[in-house]
């Protein structure tokens, strides 16, 4: 049996007195022994976090037992080892970016597309004249996708509302939407419904949920994290890898951030390429005075902080 949990969950809801509540969470955290990253906004949680079963049990049970989280779904992963070393709790203007701060167009509370369950996404992928929509940035879907889905070239969410006019032309069809948890579908849904999409929908959970509740059957590769784990598996029932080496093109499962703190780009590289460029993306950034010490694993942190092991 695994010792360590790490779980993926956010909410939408309101947080009177938001930044005060993350300096008190991030004390309530520590307290619990967790690492991870929590981001706090006026309109609700987003987080990752790690440690040991009864820590992170424990955890859970007080978000549930605060009647405005009430509702929250954590995804459960067991782990060999945490996958953060620090705890990060951060008040944010949003609990993702997408710079769309009017409540009457983004407001997941009100308005969002039809929520599928993994099942019946696993359905309807199948079905003629559906659109599968991608709404993460390059280097999530370079990683891993669904089978003919539609990816978009940005960088991050923010990105996201640039594309609607691209997009525009699959305005009659049903548009399915999907990310990795399930919390960037909540607003990219909702602005595709006020710029006149007629049959949004978005997969409950996402790509995490997905890959518990049905197999993950025909996602390619693999699914971007945000934590030092970096990818995971998801499809047990077709898998295959989609993702290429950024530096030699052969094809690779692997994901790093690049050395090179001032670039620090998101690359898939081989383990080859990894150790001769260092852990870079180019031998530019090899020559870089800052240039991090590559391990191996691509992932890098600053200080570290021990996760309480001993039984609780």
């Amino acid at each position: 049996m695994k010792k360590f949990q790490t779980i993926l969950y956010y909410c939408y809801s309101p947080i009177a007195n938001a930044e005060q509540f993350a300096a008190t969470h991030l004390t309530f955290c520590k307290s619990l022994n967790l690492v991870g990253r929590i981001i706090v906004a006026d309109e609700g949680l987003n987080g990752t976090i790690s440690g040991v079963k009864a820590d992170v049990e424990a955890y859970m049970a007080a978000i549930h037992a605060d009647e405005r989280f009430a509702k929250t779904e954590f995804k459960i992963d067991e782990v060999d080892e945490p996958s953060f070393i620090k705890m990060h709790c951060r008040y944010k203007d949003e609990i993702v970016h997408s710079g769309l701060k009017d409540p009457n167009i983004i407001n997941p509370n009100t308005r969002t597309g039809k929520h599928l369950e993994p099942v019946e996404f696993q359905k309807m992928i199948k079905e003629e004249d559906v659109i599968i929509l991608d709404v993460r940035s390059n280097y999530e879907h370079n990683l891993g996708r669904f089978k003919n889905a539609i990816t978009l070239d940005i960088e991050n969410f923010r990105d996201f509302p640039e594309q609607i006019n691209e997009l525009a032309k699959y305005k009659d069809k049903k548009v399915l939407t999907y990310c990795t948890g399930g919390i960037k579908c909540e607003k990219a849904s909702a602005l595709l419904l006020h710029h006149g999409f007629n049959d949004v929908y978005q997969l409950h959970g996402g790509i995490i949920k997905y890959g518990k509740e049905a197999g993950g059957e025909d996602f390619d590769g693999k699914c971007y994290v945000f934590d030092n784990r970096i990818a995971v598996d998801v499809n047990s029932v077709n898998p295959s890898i989609v993702s290429t080496c950024y530096s030699c093109g052969i094809v690779t499962p692997k994901m790093i951030n690049c050395a090179n703190p001032e670039c620090n780009e998101h690359i898939t590289q081989c383990d080859a390429c990894g150790e001769e460029l260092e852990g870079c993306c180019s031998v530019a950034c090899t020559t870089h005075p800052r240039k991090r010490q590559y391990d191996g694993t691509g992932y890098y942190v600053k200080v570290p902080q021990q996760v309480n092991v001993s039984a609780k």
